[in-house]
């Protein structure tokens, strides 16, 4: 979960006439808890009607109520969102990129990029087919998908070596063992 204090936010309009700006007010000093989930994920996407992991770009609308969708924190003024400092803004985003878990894949593993568009409903089916609990929908999405991984990498049949293949490598390290023995005698 993240924890960002929003300070009071004043906030005004620029009218282009001679009094300046118009004065709206000011949003109370606020502590928000956010989580990035599959439940917030999945509220996005019945709203949106698209995929939020995909790489397409998403407006600023759309990263916002994302963050709405995000929150934790009751009754927070809508406003607050509309007028998030930069630096805030930036601490969201890169919490949702943090992957949240220390196991790593290397590269020589297996793991093929899906072509499939993933989707909230992608992520549940994955869960169900991996006996996942369900309260894992509240965890931090990058590492529920870091755990799906690793569920299917464990889950996965052994691989089956070709022993043709086999047999020609244990060949040659038994040739270069012994090539290796009779230069020493």
């Amino acid at each position: 979960m993240l924890q960002l204090y929003i300070p009071a936010i004043h906030y005004s309009i620029d009218t282009n006439n001679e009094d300046g700006s118009l004065d709206l007010g000011e949003t109370k000093a606020i502590t928000l808890q956010l989580e990035h989930s599959l439940v917030s994920l999945s509220k996005w996407e019945s709203k949106w009607k698209k995929p939020f992991l995909s790489k397409d770009a998403k407006t600023r609308e759309e990263t916002i109520d994302y963050f709405k969708h995000m929150t934790i924190t009751k009754n927070v003024d809508p406003l607050v969102f509309e007028y998030l400092p930069t630096d805030i803004f930036t601490k969201i985003e890169a919490y949702i990129e943090d992957s949240m878990t220390a196991t790593w894949f290397s590269d020589k593993e297996d793991h093929k990029k899906s072509k499939d568009i993933i989707t909230a409903e992608i992520i549940y089916y994955w869960m169900i087919a991996q006996n996942i609990p369900m309260e894992c929908q509240k965890w931090h999405l990058n590492r529920l998908m870091t755990l799906i991984r690793v569920c299917s990498i464990k889950n996965a049949p052994d691989k089956k070596v070709d022993k043709r293949a086999a047999m020609t490598h244990r060949g040659a390290l038994n040739q270069a063992r012994r090539a290796k023995m009779n230069s020493k005698g």
